[in-house]
């Protein structure tokens, strides 16, 4: 069986989740929304720009989560996907999940942003298998501000992967042979080197010139959807 495997934010997404959440929370008063913003934007630019740390970044973005119950973050959360998510989904990434999907296909989202952001966004397009950072929480449920395990980023993205197909007992080779994996940054190199059929999707600048240089499809679903920063 294939894998199809998807980023996520600037990919099946016409925008950023993990920014998007960032500013609904600085909307609600949740943090101070000047400090954040600037933040939020300067870790942006390192994520477009190749380098970011991922765990100070991940101290950043997970450290509202600990200040605030789990039921209202759930609340805020379906508030944050009617106002923010649902109009970053188009129509063109649902019919190219789709595609896979009627292809028979698994269809699996492995993307660097946390778990409790990115869960009910893969619900809401229809793909069952999720990779993303984990987030720690306590015996309660409530979050701790800190992640866990392998952080689904560069190098990580790979690893995750490796770790989910030997808990299935899928072979390494073959099924990598077999993938198609879509993504927008540079920072997927790894993962698009990897696989057997990489797909540039609405790429950054440095990705554009690899695929171009490589001979790999670009396709373009968003057109230029990323937040100015």
């Amino acid at each position: 069986m294939a894998l199809a495997l998807f980023d996520l934010d600037n990919t099946l997404l016409a925008g950023d989740s993990d920014h998007a959440w960032l500013e609904f929370l600085s909307e609600q008063g949740v943090v101070d929304g000047d400090t954040l913003r600037q933040a939020n934007d300067r870790y942006y630019r390192a994520y477009l720009d190749g380098t970011l740390d991922i765990q100070e970044f991940l101290s950043f973005v997970l450290a509202p989560l600990a200040q605030q119950p789990r039921s209202r973050l759930e609340h805020w959360h379906r508030q944050y996907m009617e106002e923010r998510v649902a109009p970053m989904i188009t129509p063109e990434a649902r019919a190219l999940v789709e595609k896979h999907r009627e292809a028979g296909d698994t269809l699996l989202i492995i993307t660097a942003t946390n778990r409790f952001v990115t869960a009910p966004i893969a619900t809401a397009l229809g793909v069952p298998e999720l990779l993303a950072t984990e987030v720690e929480a306590d015996a309660d449920g409530a979050f701790t501000g800190r992640s866990y395990g392998i952080p689904c980023f560069r190098e990580g993205k790979v690893q995750r992967l490796a770790q989910w197909l030997g808990e299935r007992g899928w072979d390494w080779e073959e099924s990598l042979a077999q993938a198609t994996f879509y993504s927008d940054s540079h920072n997927d190199l790894p993962l698009l080197e990897a696989v057997g059929q990489p797909v540039a999707v609405d790429p950054d600048p440095e990705l554009e010139r690899t695929a171009r240089q490589r001979g790999w499809p670009i396709l373009h679903l968003h057109g230029a959807c990323r937040p100015a920063v």
